[in-house]
């Protein structure tokens, strides 16, 4: 070998057949100088011209003239000078060059320092250190960075990312990201800390250019050519009735390329970094075997030892670096494709046609984004995997050969015979996965069935009952749970212990088998690093490919969705030419269908609309009138003919469609706010009372679907939308329909009519309002989608064709019709009722109210307070409640509590156990390795190896025991919380359910639950495996060498910092971006519902707009977040790597007194620090993130509860009420505390036996004396007696049990028809069949296949209205009550149905006291007495023929509706 001072001329260092220890070739200063010199050029050589042609394609601006940068020209001149010119401020390239280029001067140093002749050669020593201190220099001045541009094409934004003005050693560890971190840990995050997002993160840029390749692809696909085109598919193509499905010609091709075209430079750089990682991955096995080559041979001098710690130590940190810079390139890239996916998707919903509509629905246009968008680009991060992973499995098994021979073989045995159990396992724990997910989604729908129902749950009295069911439920769904995870704790544990097995077999084998079979440091600690890294790559595997699979599901989806059929923009002509200069709209020869697989809808229209005419569209149901307005927006397709529209338009659908934002922002629809016009609209479209009882006015939030308002309000608003416009052609599809008589006549004058705000404009009024026609210019009949006849009202008459058909129709159910149906013809024919003629009569004014708003639902407190803030029950309407900040410790020690301390005493106690055998196992092999060799073997081999099984074992069977444990005591923790959670909701009163979205409510039954269910229990088990591994590490370390633990403890005083830092940032960010994408899908779904809406009014630039800026906003939030992810990781890992690199230091200095075997142990467990770190601080994150679920469950423990179902000192008799008289004292009550009262001062008594009708208007408290006498609100003054008995001193249930509502809208539930007849079970079948007689639906149940264990389709949705109605009946009819309580229980049922309801009733209640609330006045008229309600107070009471002969206020009433 050469001397420190001899040149390097001996050949024998290339001599790979010379039988001394390879470091001694490796690690020869000859080696090192000639690497020193060699390895800077031809790194630059190498990477200089790749990295050139990088910077020529991503160039900015050029660099200003600085100091530093005429500093740097003295070297490299070419390549800074190609930078500057591409505006590059931070070279890695160089900063690498530099970093290289400081080796051989270093050597040469310590060789002359150690040679230690300074005096002989003093000018030869001075030229070598200035040499170092030169390059060293030099590479200072390369850490940093240079000044901006003097000009930059982008303008600055406000809060730029710091990354521009970072050095490459901050970009490469991302120390730039330190300081928003710091600022979470101080403080709460707010948009103002967040980056600015720069252009190549933005939407729009991702969007169009994902777009413009996507589009150009799909030219050139068979079948697809005319894509967005009005022809949509082709025939090939799968229909729209299947569009989720794979088409026979899948569409994947084009969008896989056009993906691949936009953003393969990313994804190519990622790779490269992972496969560089992966090099000096490998690097550290093979630097760990030179070291305990070195730490065994006592004769090895000390500096080998230090350059391979450093060389150790560099490698795992490069190794860390470029990991983390592949996973950043891949994050950011997973953010840029989910953004352009979702832009895409965006885009196709604006442009889907009606029958594309008509074949998806807002839930599944939300599912792709949410569930298969992510599912996409989740995947990304395990494309390499796929064979990246099969070259990790072969390069482990060549170390292997190397370390052990033909016993490396073994390994692949033992790999292979777990792959069945593994397969077994996995096979039955996903059948209990499933059964768990049916019983989840049984318990879904019973959970939404009972809160869409609760009214009438809590009215009769059912939470008992459905309580049990749904625990019964939710018992089968938590044993399946139970069954699922304990399968998953063997899987982990098998994939866990898999290193040791094939460990112990192939160290079994090789001391058995092998000539060559003693068992040293080397062979033990670095075939047990190899191993390590195979059991990733065949745990890994596996995962990857489920990913994969489950992303081609999605990505078919996904390209299926965005193949279905457009509009077509030509299809509506809008050039003026089209049409006579008196014309606004001209139809010829128009044939329309929904779509190219369904018949025309319409045919042969020829229509042509003069300037200012009021076009009335009538017809009867399914003739095809709504699809004529959808042919005039170019919403059908067009099969034949043309369509020309002169000027703006307008647009009015049958079902209101509003935003989830301000009154005003919904009526301005993205114009310029102007308001006095906008008073008069309001004005005009009866919105001036609404909004003026509005918390904030105006400015008020309607809520998601607009669930602040009633129906009637919603569609007011939409037409006050339209008026605001100022359109020339208005489009109104029966905006009356859900106006209340008074408010349709207002709208009609106000708005719609010759004097209204609309005159003078093209107005198209699809109406079943007939009473409008004889004011409408212009009146069109249609019938089978064709034009019957059109003319003006008396020109119809005359001809006495379809319009009369029409007349008479409605009069002959006015006449011949009982209750209901007549009402409502004599409703729609107004003036004209009785005689084909029209007669004038004056407008009747009732109240300004939202129409379709059923007091039976709402109850009069939402007509109009209902944007109050909810003071009472403490959350708002609008938005749900957040938690900011960390979470609560009592929020920890409540889920502890759920879990039982005993139970989590145990589990530490097994976690504690199990890596106590793993420390004594791996003590145990530095044993084994540093036993004596004696003839080639070892003495006490046996019992090293069943010593080392045994304690495996023991570890196995520990991890199984405490993996199992956490298990379930989660499923008991969830258990609990869930039965707590029901029994807080169940208990709260009435107004709570009407003051809170379902869906808010659904979301703790559903996502928290799941959460609570399955992942805290997964993290919490994560962070107890790697917290007791990073003890282990630390005790290893510190018993091998004592030394380490000065550099151990302030490696923890960083690692805690560093967790500090990240987690409090971490969880804010997270909850931030869910948030905003909350945002995202929320208005994804609206527009998917709006979009007719949305293109009539020519809105779709503000809308895509919209899209963008709250797609840039959830980046802003996901930026940050994935960067301090990478800090995270990075730093952690470098903490690890420091922690390896303090082990190998001590074990040199220690070398002395120090065996083999034992630094082994030390430095094999410090490696499996490196990512341990990182993984103990994001489990705990993630289960700090998660825990907010255990507080969101929470949050209804202190809404205020009613009063309680039973009184263990019950007022009433066991038969009570035996006659049913009720009396009302000086009864009052309010729907909220902040509210005035909505009923005061009642008192009257009602005889037993007695049948009274309560009628009044909307909001005059009729239903609230009926919810005050089921007690669903309670009184705020006087009381109310019934037989005598305060029905305050009587429990809830026992009151509500003993009172029997019938409802309008008849209530089923998902079950059997006995179930819903006889939920309490209290009858036998014969009685129950006696009351499917009685109401005349014995032979259909019969019929039913099943009979009564026939099991209803969600809520009786495969029953007629009719039906289900009369089954409401049947379930009253078996209650038996004294009291009955009709909430106009026939008004949504047709005439037949009605009079077999009014015979039962007058059978079976003859001689009970009967309410009977009516919204029609009519169906009170043979009632003994009529209450007359008006502001909350009794206004009128007598017979109907007495309160008529009064001629007050129940004979205005009367004369409103055709009745007097």
């Amino acid at each position: 070998m050469a001397s420190p001072g001899q040149p390097c001329t001996d050949l024998r260092v290339w001599n790979q057949t010379q039988q001394e220890p390879v470091a001694h070739h490796l690690l020869s200063l000859c080696f090192l100088r000639t690497a020193g010199s060699w390895a800077p050029p031809m790194y630059l050589w190498v990477l200089g011209p790749i990295y050139l042609f990088y910077i020529h394609r991503h160039g900015r601006c050029y660099l200003r003239m600085s100091y530093l940068f005429k500093v740097k020209m003295s070297f490299a001149t070419f390549l800074i000078h190609v930078e500057r010119k591409k505006g590059v401020r931070a070279s890695g390239v160089l900063f690498g060059y530099w970093l290289l280029c400081c080796l051989l001067p270093a050597i040469n140093v310590a060789q002359q320092a150690s040679a230690g002749n300074f005096h002989h050669e003093p000018l030869h020593h001075l030229a070598t250190y200035l040499c170092l201190f030169l390059v060293v220099a030099e590479f200072m001045l390369s850490c940093l960075v240079d000044q901006p541009p003097f000009f930059s094409e982008d303008s600055q934004p406000l809060n730029p990312c710091p990354e521009t003005e970072a050095s490459f050693p901050s970009k490469a560890m991302f120390w730039w990201a330190s300081g928003l971190l710091l600022r979470g840990y101080r403080k709460l995050l707010g948009p103002k800390d967040l980056w600015s997002l720069g252009r190549e993160n933005s939407s729009e840029e991702l969007v169009s250019q994902l777009e413009r390749e996507w589009r150009r692809n799909c030219g050139v696909l068979p079948g697809h050519s005319k894509l967005f085109k009005s022809k949509g598919l082709s025939a090939a193509a799968a229909p729209e009735t299947e569009a989720f499905l794979q088409p026979e010609r899948s569409p994947r091709g084009p969008l896989l390329r056009a993906i691949w075209r936009v953003f393969r430079s990313t994804f190519l750089l990622g790779t490269v970094s992972l496969v560089i990682s992966d090099a000096f991955r490998f690097a550290v096995p093979k630097l760990l075997s030179l070291f305990l080559e070195f730490t065994g041979d006592r004769d090895s001098p000390a500096w080998t030892g230090w350059l391979l710690a450093v060389l150790m130590f560099l490698s795992a940190c490069l190794q860390t670096l470029f990991e983390q810079q592949h996973m950043y390139r891949v994050k950011v890239l997973q953010m840029r494709l989910r953004t352009a996916i979702t832009g895409l998707v965006y885009r196709k919903v604006l442009v889907l046609s009606s029958g594309s509509r008509k074949s998806s629905a807002a839930g599944d246009v939300v599912n792709l984004v949410s569930v298969d968008i992510q599912r996409l680009t989740e995947s990304v991060l395990y494309l390499n995997a796929l064979w990246l992973l099969f070259l990790w499995i072969s390069i482990c098994f060549v170390y292997l050969w190397q370390l052990l021979g033909p016993s490396a073989l073994t390994a692949i045995a033992v790999f292979l015979s777990l792959l069945p159990l593994n397969f077994f396992i996995t096979k039955k724990r996903s059948y209990h996965q499933e059964e768990q997910m049916r019983q989840k989604a049984s318990r879904a729908r019973l959970t939404s069935s009972i809160l869409r129902t609760v009214r009438t749950i809590k009215s009769h009295g059912w939470e008992q009952a459905f309580l049990e069911r749904l625990l019964h439920i939710r018992g089968q769904e938590l044993g399946a749970l139970k069954i699922s995870t304990l399968l998953f704790s063997v899987s982990l544990v098998s994939f866990q212990v898999s290193t040791f097995l094939v460990a112990l077999v192939v160290f079994a084998v090789h001391t058995l088998v092998a000539e060559d079979n003693a068992m040293d440091a080397e062979k033990a600690f670095v075939t047990l690093t190899v191993l390590s890294i195979l059991n990733k790559a065949q745990a890994f595997l596996p995962f990857s490919v489920h990913c994969i699979v489950q992303a081609r599901v999605s990505f078919d989806r996904l390209a299926a969705f965005l193949c279905l059929e457009e509009v077509d923009p030509n299809g509506i002509d809008s050039s003026p030419s089209r049409c006579s200069s008196k014309d606004r709209i001209s139809v010829h020869n128009g044939t329309f269908a929904w779509s190219q697989e369904s018949p025309p809808c319409l045919h042969g229209i020829n229509l042509t609309v003069p300037q200012g005419c009021l076009l009335a569209v009538v017809g009867p149901v399914g003739a095809g009138k709504s699809s004529l307005l959808s042919a005039l927006l170019g919403e059908l397709l067009k099969v034949e003919g043309s369509v020309s529209i002169e000027g703006s338009v307008a647009y009015v659908p049958q079902e209101a469609w509003v935003q989830n934002t301000s009154v005003v922002e919904n009526v301005c629809f993205r114009q310029e706010l102007d308001l006095p016009w906008l008073q008069k609209v309001l004005e005009a479209c009866a919105l001036e009372s609404d909004v003026a009882s509005f918390p904030a006015g105006v400015h008020t939030p309607i809520g998601e679907q607009g669930m602040n308002l009633s129906g009637g309000q919603k569609q007011r608003l939409s037409l006050a939308r339209a008026v605001y416009r100022k359109a020339a052609v208005y489009l109104l599809d029966d905006p009356l329909a859900a106006l209340d008589a008074h408010v349709s006549q207002h709208v009609f004058k106000q708005v719609i009519g010759p004097s209204g705000l609309l005159q003078g404009t093209t107005r198209i009024l699809v109406t079943h309002t007939l009473h409008v026609l004889p004011q409408a210019d212009q009146i069109l009949v249609l019938v089978n989608g064709a034009i019957a006849e059109m003319g003006s009202y008396q020109d119809l008459l005359n001809r006495n064709g379809a319009l009369v058909g029409l007349l008479d129709g409605a009069r002959q159910r006015a006449g011949g019709g009982e209750g209901t149906h007549a009402e409502a013809a004599s409703d729609d024919l107004g003036g004209f009722l009785g005689s084909g003629r029209p007669k004038s009569r004056p407008e009747r004014l009732r109240p300004i109210e939202s129409a379709a708003m059923k007091d039976r639902t709402t109850s009069e407190a939402q007509t109009e307070p209902s944007l109050d803030d909810l003071k009472g029950t403490g959350l708002t309407t609008e938005e749900d409640s957040v938690q900011y900040g960390r979470v609560k410790n009592t929020t920890y020690l409540s889920y502890l509590k759920a879990v039982g301390t005993p139970l989590c005493t145990y589990t530490l106690f097994l976690f504690f156990c199990q890596q106590v055998a793993s420390f004594c196992q791996g003590y145990w092999l530095s044993l084994w390795a540093d036993d004596p060799v004696v003839d080639g073997r070892q003495k006490h081999a046996a019992l090293r190896g069943w010593v080392f099984g045994l304690l495996g074992c023991l570890q196995a069977v520990g991890l199984f025991a405490s993996m199992a444990a956490v298990f379930l005591g989660g499923v008991r923790a969830s258990a609990l919380l869930f039965r707590s959670l029901l029994w807080d909701v169940a208990r709260c009163p009435i107004g709570f359910f009407e003051c809170t979205p379902v869906g808010r409510l659904l979301n703790r039954f559903s996502k928290e639950t799941d959460t609570v269910d399955v992942d805290i229990p997964d993290k919490l088990r994560t962070l107890l495996t790697y917290a007791f591994g990073l003890l282990e590490v630390g005790l290893a370390v510190s018993m091998a060498t004592p030394l380490a633990m000065v550099a151990i403890l302030p490696l923890m005083l960083l690692y805690a910092g560093f967790q500090s830092l990240y987690v409090a940032t971490s969880c804010q960010l997270r909850r931030l971006e869910s948030a905003s994408y909350s945002s995202v899908c929320s208005h994804m779904a609206e527009t998917f519902q709006g979009s007719p809406v949305v293109r009539a009014f020519q809105a779709q630039g503000p809308f895509t707009a919209q899209h963008n800026a709250l797609m840039d906003e959830n980046q802003r939030v996901s930026f940050p977040r994935l960067v301090a992810d990478r800090w995270l990781a990075a730093n952690l890992e470098l903490l690890g790597n420091g922690l390896v690199f303090v082990a190998t230091l001590c074990a040199v200095l220690s070398k002395a007194h120090l065996s083999a075997g034992l630094v082994g142990f030390s430095v094999s467990a410090a490696l499996q620090v490196t990512q341990t770190l990182q993984w103990v601080v994001r489990s705990w994150t993630d289960l700090e993130n998660s825990m907010v679920a255990v507080e969101r469950v929470q949050d209804y423990t202190h809404i205020p509860k009613e009063a309680p179902w039973r009184l263990p000192t019950c007022a009433a008799r066991p038969l009570w009420p035996t006659q049913g008289q009720i009396e009302f004292r000086d009864f009052g009550l309010r729907h909220r505390p902040e509210l005035p009262l909505a009923v005061r001062g009642v008192s009257l008594k009602i005889h037993a036996g007695e049948k009274v009708g309560i009628v009044g208007r909307t909001g005059a408290g009729k239903s609230s004396l009926a919810w005050g006498l089921l007690r669903l609100q309670e009184a705020a003054e006087g009381d109310i007696w019934i037989d005598g008995v305060p029905i305050t001193h009587v429990g809830l249930h026992t009151l509500r049990s003993r009172i029997t509502i019938i409802p309008q809208d008849p209530v089923l539930f998902p079950g059997s028809l006995r179930m819903n007849l006889d939920l309490l079970q209290e009858h036998t079948d014969e009685d129950i069949w006696a009351a499917l007689e009685t109401v005349q639906l014995k032979a259909f149940v019969v019929s039913l296949p099943g009979q009564l264990q026939y099991e209803c389709v969600g809520q009786g949705d495969d029953l007629s209205v009719g039906q289900k109605q009369l089954l409401c009946l049947a379930r009253a009819l078996l209650r038996k009550t004294q009291i009955l309580i009709l909430d106009e229980a026939t008004a949504s049922v047709d005439p037949g149905t009605e009079m077999q309801m009014q015979a039962a009733l007058e059978h079976w209640f003859a001689r009970c006291t009967v309410l009977l609330i009516a919204h029609r006045l009519r169906s009170v008229m043979d009632c003994a007495r009529v209450l007359v309600m008006d502001e909350g107070q009794v206004a009128e009471s007598g017979s109907p023929a007495q309160l008529l002969a009064q001629k007050g206020l129940f004979y205005r009433l009367a004369q409103e509706s055709g009745l007097a």
